[in-house]
């Protein structure tokens, strides 16, 4: 079995949901306190032992890879003020992993943006990190799945439970619990965006996966599915139904990014515990709560 040491991550969409502020700026680039959102899903990656990680984005989209370069100017004015600390945290952020571009020129769904790394993968199995799903976690996600994936050797779906209304917009699994196991589950089957009386169960895929390079076969030969887009959950589908996945309940809170609810949510949570400012947002927090009775 061959270690996992590479990662994807999409960042193609539009995020109509952020509109209007999504018009100027990237929905991966808005800001979780002082960091942008993609930066989170980076250190996730590599703090879960990868080393290569492929960000896929499309037009508008360079303030992303401008994130994760030095900036001459930046380093000048901070370091004529002594600032050096600064400075060394930026080029920590911008050296966090190797990092790759490539864009999906046109918008043709998720499992299309997957596709478009075939080349960077090779033969190795590959960790994806959606792009609109940041969790906190004691233990990285993709730590979580790499681990299940080397227990397990077969390809990995991050799962948790969701109601009804999120099932008919995300996905849902046909599962069994797998004997040993508290949070992992052998799955053959999945369906997306399933219709009221479709669904299988009420796991659904958020935001993490795991595959192996025969994925893109399947997506070579995919036909348009839901919303007319290439979909990734209908390449894991088949996957599923020939050889099996492994959905592991992962341990974490997530947060939708893609929606103005999920972003605060994550603002909230990260400035709470924030080294910096944490302290004054919890007492301001209280105070702001208080005054809501």
């Amino acid at each position: 079995m061959k270690k996992v040491t590479k990662a994807i991550i999409p960042a193609a969409g539009l995020g109509t949901r952020m509109l209007p502020i999504s018009h100027a700026v990237p929905k991966e680039a808005l800001p979780i306190v002082d960091l942008p959102a993609i930066s989170y899903l980076v250190r996730e990656a590599v703090e879960s032992g990868i080393t290569d990680i492929l960000i896929v984005t499309g037009r508008d989209k360079d303030a992303i890879e401008d994130f994760f370069d030095y900036s001459p100017e930046y380093d000048a004015a901070l370091l004529g003020k002594g600032r050096t600390k600064e400075v060394d945290r930026l080029h920590e952020l911008a050296d966090m992993a190797n990092l790759y571009f490539i864009r999906q020129k046109t918008a043709k769904g998720l499992g299309h943006a997957v596709g478009r790394a075939r080349s960077f993968v090779g033969d190795e199995p590959f960790a994806v990190l959606y792009g609109d799903d940041l969790v906190f976690s004691k233990t990285p996600v993709c730590r979580q799945m790499i681990d299940a994936y080397e227990k397990y050797g077969r390809a990995v779906v991050g799962v948790k439970p969701v109601t009804p209304e999120q099932l008919s917009k995300y996905c849902s699994l046909k599962v069994e619990p797998i004997a040993g196991s508290e949070n992992a589950y052998f799955c053959d089957d999945m369906i997306e965006k399933p219709k009221k009386g479709q669904e299988y169960s009420n796991l659904s895929i958020l935001g993490r996966v795991l595959l192996e390079p025969s994925i893109f076969d399947v997506i070579e030969q995919l036909e348009p599915g839901a919303g007319g887009e290439i979909q990734l959950t209908d390449a894991m589908a088949e996957v599923a139904r020939t050889r099996g996945v492994t959905a592991l309940e992962f341990e974490g809170t997530r947060y939708d990014l893609g929606s103005k609810l999920g972003w605060m949510m994550a603002n909230v949570t990260r400035a709470a515990e924030h080294e910096e400012i944490g302290e004054e947002f919890r007492a301001f927090l209280k105070d702001f709560c208080e005054k809501l009775k």
